[in-house]
C-alpha cells in the first residue's frame, strides 16, 4: 500500500471529487494554509480552471453565496482558511446552512462543505489559533469531521461531499506533514464510525486531529514505563461514535480525553460528560482532560507551549490514573 504525505492526500481527495462529479466546485486557495505545499492547490486550480474560484476576502460574503450554490444544486466545498475566520461567518454557517433543511420542512440541502485549519500551530497568537468545532458542536444541523490519516482524509472528504447536509472540515496544519499508508482504489469512510488507532488494555485515550498524534506519541513513551494505552480516533464529532468510547472505556476503566478547544464547553467537556452519565460504572479512576488552558494563545512559543495539550502532559495525565 503507498504511503502519501497527509498534504498529498487531501488534495488528491479534492481532486477525486471534482473528476466524479460535475457538481463539486472549490472556493478559496488555502486548504494548505501557507506551508509549502500550497503549491499542490496551484496545480488543482490550473487543472480546474472553471471549478476553482479565489473569492475576495469577505466570509460572510463567499460563504453565503456557496450556500445559495448548494440550497440550487452544486456541492461546494468552501476553504475559510484560519479557523478564526469562520467567525465572520457564522451567521451564514450556523444561521442559514445549519437550519435550512429543519425550517424548510426538509425541502431544501445544502450539501456544501466548510474547511478550516483549527489549532495551535506556532506563532499563531489570539486571532490564528482557535479551535471553534466546540462551538460548531453546539449547532444542530452541521456534520463535523476531523481527520488525523492520510487514509483518514481521503475517505472522510469522500463522504462529505456526497452528504446532503452542511459539513465542516476541522484541519490542522501539523498534520500535513505526516505519512501514512493510503489505498488507491476509492473508497469512502461513513461519518459516525472511530477508529481504534492503538488498541491497549490499561487507559483509554480519545481525541480527534493533530491531537491523535500527540496521543500515539505519548502511547508510545507510555508503553515503556508498562502502561498499555488505546487511542480512540473519533474522525467525526457529529455524527458521533459514542458506542467505541463506551466500549474502550469498559476494557480499560479509565479515560483521557485529548483536545485542542478551551477546557470549558469544549469537545473533552462533552465527551468525558458522555462518559460519566453513561459508563460511570466502568471506571476505576477519575476522568482526565488534556486541553487548552482557558486563556487567549499567547504569541511567545513558551507562553505557547504552556497552555496547549503537550505530549508531555498527555504522558501525565495518563500517568497519574493509570497506577
Amino acid at each position: 500500500m503507498p504511503k502519501r504525505l497527509y498534504a498529498e492526500a487531501l488534495v488528491g481527495a479534492l481532486r477525486r471529487a471534482l473528476e466524479t462529479d460535475d457538481r463539486v466546485h472549490l472556493m478559496g486557495q488555502y486548504f494548505l494554509g501557507l506551508t509549502e505545499h500550497r503549491e499542490l492547490m496551484v496545480e488543482l486550480r490550473e487543472d480546474y480552471v472553471e471549478r476553482v474560484y479565489y473569492p475576495p476576502i469577505a466570509e460572510v460574503g463567499y460563504v453565503g453565496a456557496a450556500i445559495g450554490a448548494a440550497m440550487a444544486g452544486l456541492r461546494p466545498i468552501v476553504d475559510i482558511a484560519t479557523a478564526s475566520f469562520i467567525f465572520q461567518a457564522f451567521p451564514q454557517v450556523v444561521n442559514e446552512a445549519a437550519n435550512v433543511h429543519y425550517m424548510s420542512g426538509g425541502q431544501t440541502s445544502v450539501p456544501m462543505v466548510f474547511h478550516f485549519n483549527q489549532g495551535i500551530r506556532g506563532g499563531g497568537a489570539a486571532q490564528h489559533s482557535h479551535s471553534p468545532q466546540a462551538m460548531l458542536w453546539n449547532t444542530p444541523g452541521l456534520e463535523i469531521m476531523a481527520p488525523s490519516t492520510p487514509a483518514d482524509v481521503k475517505g472522510l472528504v469522500a463522504t462529505a461531499v456526497q452528504s446532503n447536509n452542511p459539513t465542516a472540515w476541522v484541519d490542522h496544519v501539523r498534520l500535513f506533514d505526516t505519512i501514512g499508508e493510503v489505498p488507491d482504489p476509492d473508497y469512502a469512510i461513513p461519518f459516525g464510525v472511530a477508529d481504534i488507532k492503538r488498541s491497549g488494555t490499561d487507559v483509554t485515550i480519545v481525541a480527534s486531529s493533530f491531537m491523535v498524534v500527540r496521543s500515539l506519541a505519548a502511547a508510545e513513551t507510555l508503553a515503556k514505563q508498562g502502561i498499555d494505552v488505546e487511542v480512540v480516533d473519533l474522525r467525526t464529532l457529529t455524527p458521533l461514535d459514542e458506542d467505541a468510547v463506551f466500549t474502550s472505556v469498559a476494557k480499560t476503566g479509565r479515560l483521557v480525553v485529548v483536545d485542542e478547544c478551551h477546557r470549558r464547553c469544549g469537545v473533552a467537556a462533552e465527551i468525558a460528560a458522555l462518559v460519566a452519565e453513561n459508563a460511570l460504572g466502568d471506571l476505576t479512576a477519575p476522568i482526565k482532560r488534556v486541553t487548552a488552558l482557558d486563556v487567549p494563545i499567547p504569541f511567545s512559543p513558551p507562553l505557547e507551549e504552556f497552555v496547549e495539550p503537550t505530549e508531555a502532559k498527555i504522558v501525565e495525565a495518563v500517568s497519574e490514573i493509570a497506577g
